[in-house]
């Protein structure tokens, strides 16, 4: 259907960017009883919002006029939730307002702030901004609101998630109240409804499409991996469908540089887009991408608001989205306009259940499957080649004497040759993925990583061969009815992993790994041997080769598996033979004669034996036997020896020491005299004689005469005397005349003397 009638400029601006016929939202701002009045709009992304509040205020701006007068204080105001989606949003509205000459300022956070407030003092129309920055204008006065007509909340409801609803409502307290208010918003949560209430009068709310009703234009797929082919499966898809532009969401800016730089090694023209970037770095990227000189862009949730990139067939969200409405608005980036777009997911086989219950909780129903595989890139890049637009151009001159040139030089086989190996050479090569027969199912049972917990069976035997009981649904259901059979192992190969019993091995994490690592699934092992150091299994012969590449392809330090052969046999080696045991018969064989022991000789009791059963407890001691042979003494202590009898020592039969008196000196010589010991000489006497107790001393004034062998010290001051002189320090050095003197602290002297007195 036409466009409705608008305003005359606005027309011409439609029809010389090639719009037809309007998109629902934008016939709906245009009808009768919207006109004049405040709307609530809610559209899914894609489907022109900017256009279409760009038609619904052009009746207050302009009105009857042919053009807007000249630019002062501004018109309308557009809030905008990021930058990108601002510059957009004012790159949209100048073309459309560009027959009524409007005049539009963007004002946004990252840009030169002193050149947005000259192009403020200069006059405008039109602001878009985003809310930080906008505020701050307003703030310092360089942007007056008092002659605001229209005011436009875009992309609402990411604004308040964002946290800008104190800014918001700074802006609008700051708006005359008699303005028009135009909130749009792909959904209209409560915190949506509330911020209406408040800010509009009698508004008119417009809903396109059902609330639960899913986007026509995009189709979700999601794509079952292993954790560690997340990035074979990303460059898979791009190769696969060979969109001109393509958006690759991550969760993290460290996971945007990562990504970025591995698909830039891999030969895809790509650019990053994340937060961490300068506006002008990100402008460049975005530029990249609609000039053509980039078709793949890795960025964070930054690009997932209300940007409009030409030609943007595939969105894979390489990390699944934190909800529902994320994972909306990433895959609004496609199918806009009416076009067609692919939305995949990459689910690792951990994930599934949180995939599941994003796609329920938005709506939207998956195509499950695997990864493309390299064959099939193949055949899809075969049938690009054959049907490529290019052999539907008309030939010129110059080309056509090139081909004739070239044909009577080489056959038409050589040059297609080469036509196909210049195609070729520019495109990434596919990577080789693990093709699931069950359409990307769960390999293996579930777990983590070695030593985590696993449902997978459980058995005491490491050697025996474990009955599958199939992959389960992280949601507790079976994904096969009925078992999968194993295959043959007839002609298998066995492999050896660096891990044993002294590491804990044990089938229930080993089998997990095994499958992880090597992109096969568990019907594909066989018989498990574990011993102290490492563990041997068994691989069937139909996945040999493939296991063998994958576990050489991937590379980590505590697990390593290599090729080797076959352990030995349980029951190999010469077996001992053991000669069967005649059966018993109580009865009839002959029973051994019993011996009695001889008598004991009471004569020489012997001791206990050390540890015998009752030694402890009945073994009485020898010598307390009495005549009528009783013991009154206590047993022995385990592992005690009898002792002695105690017979005590008569004093008077021991024999006495004879006493030897001290021998008289001899006679006639001298005798030593004897002196008291205070009069006795002592070596000290005289160097330090003993001082008289304290009581006893007078009082002596200080002589340092008296004491020469002691240092000198300096006596104390009189009282009553002058105080002496504080110590200030070493004198300062003073030369005599210019060079004269001595050099102050160890120095030598500046220079030498000009004369010298002889």
């Amino acid at each position: 259907m036409p466009f409705p009638a608008s305003h005359p400029a606005l027309e011409r601006a439609l029809a010389a960017q090639g719009y037809l016929e309007p998109t629902p939202v934008q016939a709906a701002v245009l009808e009768a009883d919207a006109e004049g009045r405040d709307l609530l709009v809610s559209a899914q992304t894609g489907s022109g919002k900017t256009v279409a509040f760009g038609l619904a205020a052009a009746t207050t701006l302009i009105g009857d006029a042919d053009k807007l007068g000249k630019a002062g204080l501004p018109m309308c105001l557009v809030i905008a939730p990021t930058r990108e989606l601002a510059i957009q949003v004012n790159r949209e509205l100048t073309w459309l307002y560009a027959e009524a000459g409007a005049v539009v300022v963007n004002c946004v956070g990252g840009m030169d702030a002193r050149r947005e407030q000259r192009a403020l003092n200069f006059g405008a129309h039109i602001v878009v901004g985003t809310p930080g920055r906008l505020r701050d204008h307003i703030e310092r006065g360089h942007l007056d609101l008092s002659e605001l007509k229209v005011a436009v909340l875009d992309e609402a409801d990411e604004m308040l998630d964002m946290g800008f609803r104190e800014d918001l409502e700074f802006i609008l307290d700051a708006a005359p109240k008699e303005r028009r208010t135009l909130l749009f918003s792909a959904t209209l949560a409560r915190e949506i409804v509330q911020l209406a209430k408040s800010y509009q009068n009698d508004a008119v709310r417009i809903d396109t499409i059902g609330r639960n009703e899913p986007h026509r234009d995009i189709e979700y797929r999601a794509v079952r991996v292993a954790p560690n082919e997340t990035e074979h499966a990303i460059v898979n898809l791009l190769r696969y469908f060979e969109s001109p532009g393509a958006l690759v969401f991550c969760n993290t800016r460290e996971s945007v540089r990562a990504l970025h730089s591995k698909l830039r090694e891999r030969g895809f023209a790509v650019v990053g887009l994340s937060g961490e970037l300068s506006q002008r770095e990100r402008a460049d990227a975005l530029q990249a991408l609609r000039d053509g000189h980039a078709r793949v862009c890795v960025a964070t949730d930054v690009a997932a608001r209300g940007l409009d990139l030409p030609d943007l067939g595939l969105v894979i969200h390489a990390e699944l989205p934190v909800n529902k409405a994320t994972l909306l608005h990433r895959s609004g980036r496609t199918g806009r306009a009416g076009k067609k777009g692919v939305s995949a997911l990459v689910v690792p086989y951990t994930r599934r259940r949180k995939a599941e219950q994003l796609l329920m909780a938005a709506g939207v129903e998956g195509q499950w499957g695997g990864a493309p595989t390299a064959d099939e890139i193949r055949i899809k890049d075969t049938e690009r080649l054959l049907d490529d637009p290019i052999f539907e151009e008309p030939a010129v001159e110059e080309d056509t004497a090139l081909a004739e040139a070239m044909l009577a030089k080489r056959t038409p086989l050589e040059i297609t040759a080469a036509l196909i190996r210049t195609r070729r050479a520019k495109l990434p090569a596919p990577e080789e993925i693990y093709d699931d027969p069950r359409h990307g199912a769960d390999p293996g049972p579930r777990s983590r990583d070695m030593g985590s917990r696993d449902a997978g069976p459980r058995s005491n035997d490491s050697g025996d061969r474990f009955a599958d009981r199939g992959p389960r649904d992280f949601g507790g259901r079976d994904d096969r009815p009925e078992r999968e059979p194993r295959a043959d192992m007839s002609n298998s190969a066995w492999f050896r992993l660096n891990t044993g019993r002294r590491n804990n091995a044990d089938p229930k994490w080993l089998i997990p790994l095994i499958c992880r690592l090597g992109h096969i699934t568990k019907k594909d092992i066989g018989s498990i041997r574990i011993f102290d150091y490492d563990t041997k299994f068994e691989i069937s012969a139909e996945a040999e080769v493939k296991f063998g590449a994958a576990v050489q392809a991937t590379v980590r330090d505590d697990v390593t598996i290599t090729p080797t052969t076959a352990p030995a046999a349980r029951d190999a080696g010469p077996k001992r033979e053991y000669a069967p045991r005649p059966p018993r018969d109580d009865n009839d064989a002959p029973r051994r004669e019993f011996t009695p022991r001889p008598p004991r000789d009471d004569a020489a009791p012997r001791s206990p034996r050390a540890n015998a059963p009752g030694s402890r407890d009945h073994t009485p001691r020898p010598s307390s036997y009495g005549a009528d042979g009783v013991s009154n003494a206590k047993p022995y202590a385990r592992n005690e020896e009898p002792k002695r009898d105690y017979k005590p020592r008569d004093r008077d039969e021991a024999p006495k020491r004879d006493f030897k008196p001290r021998a008289a000196p001899p006679s006639g010589g001298p005798k030593r005299e004897f002196k008291p010991r205070d009069e006795a000489p002592r070596a000290y006497a005289e160097a330090a004689p003993r001082r008289a107790p304290r009581t006893d001393r007078e009082s002596v004034p200080y002589d340092p005469a008296a004491a020469p062998d002691k240092p000198f010290r300096k006596p104390r001051a009189e009282v009553g005397a002058a105080p002496a002189k504080p110590f200030k320090g070493p004198k300062p050095f003073k030369a005599k005349g210019d060079f004269g003197g001595k050099p102050a602290f160890g120095k030598k002297p500046a220079g030498k003397a000009p004369y010298k007195k002889k």
